[in-house]
């Protein structure tokens, strides 16, 4: 390999280097390292003069001379005064002290007359699966839904919504020399205090639901607060109750821990309070904004199923993952909140209406079980990233988080309205729930409709819905139910893509 390359190389290595939203400074590095590393550069060879590469490229002399002097930090390159900079060559140094890769023997020849060595074999993967998680019923959302014209999906991102300054502003905050060195540390099985205590008294207080510090636990999301939850208390002879329909990955992770799950039918007012619940260990539940359905549990309904849970000795899980987008002015209070005797495990989230990847989530339960979910969670993960959850907690601080909220619900009542005045006016052959919070709307079409067909078209179309069988469980589930959601489709889209919709459903009924 050459000590130099050409002027047209390094144009060439830098485009390569290009990524959007990169400064040129960070472009030059990683232009640099992947030389390096890559072994395009020698070990001690020179790099061109800062002069020389700035002219080359069309940039600054400056943002050359920095990248450098972060590199010669980093121990990619060695300044020699008068002589410029050059590659370390530690860098590249074999870790076993050996100068070059060690070269492989060419395989023996069995000689004549002998008989040739098997060919290894390969573990049998298939019959050491202890599980098979891949088989179950899942949500499926294409990883293109940004491209398509009408996302009518759940729970993704909003670009429009996002409040990047504000976010960038606490990223900004946590990232100071003392920040750094409080987040910094390993923290094995603790969590962010600030964090917790937002939580106490920012969150959990407008659900009515107040807590002690040793009684929350985070999570990345709320899903893994449901896994974690699984593993410690769900064995092959738990019996769990499951909302029917209802959440998949819910239902999915329970299965995984055992086969006795009952499907609790849900009418208007959400699981019915009735006799199939006395089998039951656990329930799950999602009563601020049943999962799909969007029904809202009422308060009656709430106290009565508290009331059934102590008499019958289960404990209800309550994912209240939709609380915060509630339309009305006087939310009804968390069934945590009318708990009296620790018969509710609380499980919130805190990005799902912010941010779906930043994963953060939490449990509220007693104390000595928050003890054994952190026991548990070390285990897996240790703790979410320290990092997020110190910006987090200067995101709530700051008043970012209820600012956020606000708008949210602007937005999404606005869009509920215009949806429901949509498939009002232009699909009059379904019926459908009326949204009253939340960023989604339950659908159901004539008997005949086969929504995962109409899904298949539409998207075809630019439109992208959610079949609704996949809630359901059992083997033969409805099949002309789907859901819509709003959460990242723009409002003057709504009304225009549920028209196309109402084209490919009449298409699709007329073919079946």
């Amino acid at each position: 390999m050459s000590s130099r390359i050409s002027a047209a190389m390094w144009n060439q290595l830098f485009l390569m280097s290009a990524r959007a939203g990169m400064g040129l400074q960070s472009q030059i590095r990683q232009m640099l390292v992947s030389a390096i590393l890559d072994e395009r550069l020698m070990r001690g060879a020179a790099v061109p003069s800062s002069r020389e590469l700035a002219e080359g490229l069309g940039v600054a002399r400056n943002t050359v001379v920095l990248a450098y002097q972060q590199l010669v930090d980093e121990g990619y390159l060695i300044a020699r005064e008068r002589r410029g900079y050059f590659v370390n060559g530690d860098i590249l140094a074999p870790r076993v002290g050996s100068q070059s890769a060690p070269v492989r023997a060419p395989a023996p020849v069995p000689a004549a007359g002998t008989i040739a060595p098997l060919a290894p074999s390969t573990p049998d993967w298939e019959g050491r699966y202890v599980v098979r998680p891949s088989g179950q019923r899942n949500i499926v959302k294409p990883i293109d839904w940004q491209q398509y014209q009408y996302p009518f999906i759940y729970g993704q991102f909003d670009p429009t919504m996002f409040p990047t300054a504000d976010w960038r502003e606490c990223c900004h905050k946590a990232l100071t020399v003392m920040e750094i060195r409080d987040w910094a540390p390993d923290m094995i099985a603790r969590d962010d205090e600030t964090l917790i205590q937002q939580i106490r008294t920012r969150v959990l207080p407008r659900r009515g639901v107040w807590a002690d510090a040793d009684e929350i636990v985070l999570t990345n999301g709320a899903q893994q607060a449901l896994y974690l939850l699984a593993d410690l208390l769900v064995g092959a002879r738990t019996t769990v109750g499951i909302e029917d329909p209802g959440y998949p990955d819910a239902r999915n992770i329970f299965a995984m821990r055992t086969p006795k799950l009952v499907g609790l039918p849900v009418d208007e007012h959400g699981v019915p309070v009735d006799d199939r619940l006395s089998q039951c260990d656990y329930v799950y539940v999602t009563p601020s904004h049943q999962c799909p359905t969007t029904t809202t549990m009422p308060l009656a309904h709430r106290e009565a199923l508290l009331r059934r849970a102590e008499a019958e000795d289960f404990v209800l899980i309550e994912d209240d993952y939709e609380s915060e987008n509630s339309y009305s002015d006087i939310p009804i209070p968390a069934l945590k909140s009318l708990d009296r005797s620790d018969r509710v495990i609380y499980i919130g989230s805190l990005s799902k209406s912010f941010a779906p990847g930043l994963r953060l989530g939490y449990i509220v339960a007693p104390a000595a079980l928050v003890a054994e979910l952190r026991a548990l969670r070390r285990l897996m993960i240790r703790h979410p990233s320290a990092f997020i959850q110190r910006s987090f907690s200067m995101f709530l601080a700051l008043g970012h988080h209820d600012a956020l909220l606000r708008r949210l619900a602007d937005t999404y009542a606005h869009r509920a309205e215009v949806l429901s005045v949509a498939l009002a006016t232009h699909m009059p052959e379904v019926s459908f729930v009326q949204v009253k919070g939340g960023a989604s709307c339950w659908v159901r079409g004539p008997e005949t409709l086969n929504a995962n067909v109409l899904a298949t078209r539409a998207k075809s179309r630019g439109i992208l819905i959610e079949p609704g069988d996949v809630f359901f469980m059992g083997d033969a589930p409805p099949r002309n139910m789907f859901r819509l959601g709003f959460s990242s489709i723009r409002l003057e889209h709504i009304e225009a893509g549920i028209i196309a919709l109402a084209e490919v459903l009449r298409e699709t009924l007329a073919a079946d």
